[in-house]
């Protein structure tokens, strides 16, 4: 009995770390950012590139004021950077852009203990912050660059007021070429990016289906085009690469599938009911806030023995 060993969990290790991990969420996010760059011109790369840098060195900064051991290496900070950058118009002020990712790495993250303890995921609240101070600029949206237009609404912005003219095709939709969010508007890549992750078993398929399988069904139940809906906004991006989240959100299947539920159906509230077109930022916040009593409730129970 002497050598008996406890420790707590986890009880069996593998060789995927952190590091890794955050590289294959780069890796997948990749075809998003090139897609970008393509529909936007090179100002998407400038504002991608200011995000993710801002992002790393305010954590090594903050990590280095606090004297806490550098976890700049793990990608972490490089991933929130990304996903940042693709919540905003290309036309963001560059100092906008550097302030949105400050709060998400030192207010959202590190404020809270650092990776793994934040209480949601800092992109989406920077962004939803964002959204409250720089209204204006956070919805200038500027049409693709092979458009003969200077300014060009969102696909739901256009639904959401009826203007069928202006409405993109199943195709545009498909290929990105339309006004909206850096990271957003290419279904195709995100599609792309989103297998990927399923392929290396990085994220499951509970909570993306869940999520965009309850916008499907509303969307049919209310009598929307649910193809439009899908494809549309950020519901790619935000059910592959930001509700899938480790930290922010369950960890037990049923809990994945009850937090996707949540989303779709907040999301679907806000669009077709809401005075915002879109509602997946703040419905992934408002299940990360969820995500202690989802997951107390679908928690694994031991098993215990007894003498009968």
């Amino acid at each position: 009995m002497n050598k008996l060993i406890s420790s707590v969990s986890p009880h069996i290790s593998g060789k995927r770390t952190t590091q890794t991990i955050m590289l294959d969420v780069i890796i997948a996010l990749l075809p998003a950012a090139i897609a970008s760059v393509i529909i936007f011109g090179l100002r998407s790369l400038l504002v991608i590139g200011v995000c993710i840098a801002v992002c790393v060195l305010s954590e090594f900064l903050f990590e280095k004021l606090c004297q806490r051991d550098n976890t700049v290496p793990d990608l972490s900070a490089v991933v929130t950077g990304l996903l940042l950058a693709f919540n905003l118009p290309v036309s963001i002020p560059l100092w906008q852009a550097a302030f949105g990712s400050i709060v998400a790495i030192i207010v959202v993250k590190q404020l809270f203990g650092g990776i793994g303890q934040n209480f949601a995921n800092p992109a989406i609240t920077a962004r939803i912050i964002m959204m409250t101070a720089f209204s204006g600029t956070m919805t200038a949206w500027t049409a693709p660059v092979t458009a003969d237009t200077v300014s060009s609404a969102t696909p739901l912005a256009a639904a959401a007021k009826g203007e069928i003219a202006s409405m993109p095709s199943y195709l545009t939709l498909l290929l990105g070429n339309h006004g909206g969010c850096l990271g957003e508007t290419c279904a195709l890549a995100l599609l792309l990016g989103g297998i990927y992750l399923l392929a290396k078993r990085i994220i499951s398929w509970h909570t993306p289906v869940a999520f965009i399988a309850t916008v499907a069904l509303m969307s049919l139940i209310c009598g929307k085009d649910v193809l439009y809906q899908l494809m549309a906004g950020g519901l790619l991006l935000g059910a592959f690469f930001m509700a899938t989240d480790y930290a922010t959100t369950p960890s037990t299947k049923w809990g994945k599938i009850i937090f996707g539920i949540g989303c779709g159906l907040i999301t679907v509230l806000i669009r077709f009911w809401g005075n915002l077109p879109e509602g997946v930022s703040f419905s992934i916040l408002l299940m990360n806030l969820l995500t202690p009593y989802i997951a107390k409730m679908t928690r694994n129970k031991p098993l215990v023995g007894g003498a009968k």
